[in-house]
């Protein structure tokens, strides 16, 4: 992996330890979440057909009146809030969460939560 940082590299050695055990299906898709240093993009997907079933970001226009910066708690909040609007319009319930190798804290606690609080479970 040559032209990437230490911290990138570590990152995606972690979430290879994670994806061997997080697969998702129709009746509970994976939740999984990438965040930048300016916005943070979820989405759940179906690994048996390998189709994304809906998705969000901080960088969706229709979301992005209700917050200003795309990189912070508050933008995350609402992604999260946002798709577990959209799964519900699709009957999706339960979930499995992928942090992506990101440690579980911050932006990515405060997408969770608020996918929670939307009405999804994991």
């Amino acid at each position: 992996m040559s032209g990437t940082s230490i911290k990138t590299t570590r990152r995606l050695r972690r979430k290879r330890g994670l994806r061997k055990r997080l697969f998702g299906t129709s009746g509970r898709p994976r939740l999984t979440v990438f965040r930048s240093s300016k916005h943070i993009y979820a989405q759940l997907i179906d690994d048996e057909s390998g189709v994304t079933i809906c998705s969000a970001s901080s960088r969706a226009k229709d979301l992005r009146d209700g917050m200003g910066s795309g990189g912070n708690r508050a933008a995350a909040k609402v992604v999260g809030t946002a798709l577990a609007d959209r799964a519900k319009a699709k009957n999706i319930e339960t979930v499995c969460f992928d942090r992506n190798g990101f440690r579980y804290h911050g932006r990515i606690q405060e997408l969770a939560d608020a996918a929670r609080e939307g009405g999804l479970k994991f």
